[in-house]
């Protein structure tokens, strides 16, 4: 092809800078992924302008194909770094070192002056911070954050983690002396300024191993068989000054994150653990919703405000259970009247059309270096419910409150808290899936479908498939996000709700008290930027719970090399063309059978409809929820992957008469996978989530 005929197939355009995520292969060039969804621009090494994987860039194309519409260009500016910190070797020189980073993404190594190496020596394993990188420099500038022992394999398999998914792994010198600086003392003009609480019966329920006390409630009997019920929330927003070098933080993490051995924090310990913590008998800045409640669980009035609260007892979820189990212990009469208010609060919620899917938790048990020596499994009792029903309660209620308020007939920019309908190209499959089962699904309304959801739920309760439709039901529904734009919350039938009750360890909630503030106050804030905060909140959760699963992951690898060799009962949890996935019913430890390792029993093909792998010539099937034995081969730290054997027990042998039907048929074998395979672990985080 001559020049001129392959200039003719390219035009320069004249287009605004674009907007998007820097995605860097491992082969070097990068693709800037434009947040519109307009298309992908290709970016070579050369044009980086000290962008690194993952930063929001703006990027100027400077050629794109007439014919394909591919488009080429250059990055004009860095907006945000996704990661600031990574993990890597320091190379000590005698007037300068060198930071070279442990990552599959190329970037440049970091200078680092010596006086700020933090007494690492040669080729230790440290923690790193880039500090300086302009236009022109020749390399960034970094400082050594921390130096790690190299044989903690967990610590620094922990930190990799939280750094690669970028959340810092420390706070800047700014950050902590800026928190250092909030008083301690709570002054009297405060107080008189809120509503106060300090002499009504409050208390917080807690897991066993909390520090961060986020929430609390009081009850008081009013006349006329009404009770005052108050949810407290710590006062965040009066610690967190817009704009200051904490709230910069806080929004950049905008989100805790819980791995199996330790929390990094959106917050420092200052404030998360000791001045927003409410901790028993000391008083507190809380944000309130205030009910008055009758026995019939019916609000007949609300208040909303700043308040000061003074707690009376820490409670933890095994505490409050054995109180509502045994009929015995501290506060009896108001934990049994707050329970049965839950209770009847939840019963309304499944009746007014929210779904009743319900999930078990992994919590492991670690030694003192944070090897795994035990799992257990948690389960949602009745303590639970009974915190997650008033948090629910407060967080619908601040959100139908400032969705009332219009200003130019205008809604008010906030942080809505929004699930959508699940979609049709999830949904159908599925129900046409739970038909085989005998599960009939009306698709008329939204609401019909979740009627339709819960009633297949309550049928499978102690049935072989229980576990198979309802792992399959979670994955049809849509990802709960933040936005300012109000479509309600399907899963929990709310036509408005926010996140209100965790402002400690998740940015939105700050916004959240911020807005309701300035209603309370008759100014409301208009943030333009609104939008924009939600996303990056959003994204910046999605990041946090790959991060625990793939913590939860690596301890679970961590846990089963102990038991290589050892045989299981496990539930089929997925299937893919390549093999199946099996969870251990005894430690909720997920694996991968392969094709491979199958191929001596049958040459077995993959029904995608039925989700299950099928022997040509026995019949033998493995389905979503089938229960088999399985061998621990072995499990692979590095990639966070255990594989297993399937064990054949005596009298499985298949016969040709259960072969199933569609294989005495013509059959349509494909590659698509039931279930992706999995790099991170499907487990979820330690901490209960207090409002969905």
């Amino acid at each position: 092809m001559s020049r001129k005929k392959d200039k003719n197939k390219y035009k320069v355009t004249g287009q605004p800078l674009l907007k998007g995520n820097l995605d860097i292969a491992r082969s070097g060039i990068g693709y800037v992924v434009i947040a519109d969804g307009t298309g992908d621009v290709l970016v070579r090494p050369g044009d980086f302008n000290t962008a690194l994987h993952g930063d929001t860039v703006r990027v100027k194309v400077t050629r794109e194909n007439l014919g394909t519409g591919r488009k080429e260009g250059k990055i004009a500016e860095v907006v945000t770094r996704r990661q600031t910190e990574f993990i890597g070797t320091l190379q000590l020189a005698t007037n300068f070192a060198f930071f070279v980073p442990d990552s599959d993404k190329p970037m440049p190594d970091l200078f680092i002056p010596l006086d700020k190496i933090s007494g690492a020596k040669n080729k230790d394993k440290v923690v790193a911070r880039l500090v300086k990188w302009e236009k022109g420099d020749k390399k960034p500038v970094g400082e050594v954050v921390s130096v790690i022992d190299a044989d903690d394999l967990n610590d620094m398999a922990m930190k990799e983690l939280l750094a690669e998914n970028g959340f810092p792994l420390s706070f800047s010198d700014d950050v902590h002396e800026e928190s250092a600086r909030l008083p301690d003392a709570i002054s009297q003009t405060e107080i008189k300024n809120r509503k106060d609480f300090r002499e009504v019966l409050t208390f917080t329920i807690d897991p066993v191993d909390a520090k961060d006390f986020d929430d609390a409630i009081s009850i008081r009997p009013l006349k006329a068989g009404l009770y005052e019920i108050g949810v407290h929330i710590a006062d965040v927003s009066h610690y967190l000054e817009p704009d200051s070098k904490l709230d910069e933080e806080a929004y950049k993490r905008a989100t805790s994150v819980y791995l199996p051995d330790r929390v990094n924090p959106m917050l420092p310990e200052r404030i998360s653990n000791e001045l927003c913590s409410l901790r028993p008998h000391e008083d507190k800045l809380t944000f309130s919703a205030v009910f008055h409640i009758n026995k019939k669980a019916e609000v007949k009035d609300i208040w909303l405000g700043k308040t000061a609260i003074h707690s009376n007892h820490r409670f933890t979820y095994e505490d409050v259970q054995e109180i509502i189990e045994k009929k015995e212990g501290p506060y009896l009469d108001e934990i049994l009247l707050l329970n049965d208010l839950a209770q009847t609060f939840r019963k309304k919620r499944f009746a007014k059309g929210a779904i009743n899917f319900s999930s078990q938790e992994v919590r492991f048990k670690l030694d003192e270096k944070g090897r795994p020596i035990g799992i257990v499994v948690k389960e949602s009792k009745e303590a639970h419910q009974l915190i997650e029903e008033f948090m629910l309660l407060a967080n619908q209620k601040v959100a139908e409150h400032v969705f009332k308020i219009k200003v130019n007939k205008k809604d008010i920019p906030f942080p809505y808290r929004v699930h959508d309908t699940p979609g049709e190209q999830k949904l159908l499959p599925f129900i046409e899936f739970a038909k085989k089962f005998g599960h009939q699904f009306d698709i008329s309304t939204p609401e019909k479908i979740a009627a339709s959801f819960n009633l297949m739920l309550k049928d499978v309760q102690g049935k072989p498939e229980q576990h198979v439709l309802e792992q399959l039901g979670i994955r049809t529904m849509a990802k709960a996000v933040y936005t300012s734009d109000n479509i309600g919350h399907y899963g929990l039938s709310f036509e408005h709700y926010c996140h209100f009750t965790s402002p400690i360890r998740r940015y939105p909630d700050v916004l959240v008290h911020r807005v309701l503030q300035s209603c309370l106050q008759g100014n409301p804030i208009i943030d333009k930027k609104m939008e924009e905060k939600c996303k990056h909140s959003s994204d910046r959760e999605r990041a946090a719970m790959e991060c625990e699963r793939a913590g939860n992951k690596y301890k679970q690898v961590e846990y089963m090399r102990g038991f290589i060799g050892e045989e299981f009962e496990g539930v089929v949890s997925g299937v893919a063309s390549f093999g199946f996935w099996v969870e251990t019913v005894e430690h909720k430890c997920e694996g991968l059978v392969s094709l491979t390792s199958l191929s001596e029993h049958d040459d077995f093909m993959h029904l995608e409809s039925d989700y299950c792998l099928v022997g040509r010539r026995s019949g033998r099937s493995f389905r979503m929820g089938d229960h088999v034995w399985i061998r621990v081969i072995s499990g692979n730290l590095e990639k966070r992957q255990l594989d297993y054997e399937w064990v054949m027990k005596k009298g499985e042998e298949p016969t040709p008469t259960n072969t199933p039907k569609a294989v005495k048929g013509r059959v349509k074998t494909t590659k698509a996978d039931a279930k992706p395979k999995p790099k991170k672990s499907s487990t979820r985080k330690p901490k209960p989530e207090k409002g969905v």
